[in-house]
């Protein structure tokens, strides 16, 4: 993967974990994540999106539900704190380097 490539991927997955920070339960579907990207100048599909919901998974900073084809996604402690900059997890851009 290109370097843009991988820089486009962990700042899409700080956008993500931002937008479920500010949701009153945490949560939010793959679908409704789409606009809050866009505004960035990440256009992507339901599958790319789906793909940084499962990285973000297996990193430990979200956890996955499914509603028939749309995934669900929750923020956990791990990701609160990356977003607070109380910690860290590779493979997302830290809050302080975006912009």
């Amino acid at each position: 993967m290109s370097e843009l490539g991988d820089r486009i991927e962990r700042e899409a997955r700080l956008i993500i974990l931002r937008e479920l920070t500010e949701q009153v339960d945490g949560r939010l579907n793959s679908i409704s994540l789409a606009q809050p990207l866009d505004n960035y100048g990440i256009r992507r599909d339901r599958d790319w999106i789906a793909t940084q919901l499962r990285k973000l998974a297996a990193l430990g900073a979200i956890e996955l539900m499914t509603a028939g084809t749309v995934l669900v996604a929750r923020i956990t402690a791990a990701g609160r704190d990356h977003v607070a900059e109380r910690g860290v997890i590779e493979g997302v851009m830290r809050p302080s380097d975006f912009g």
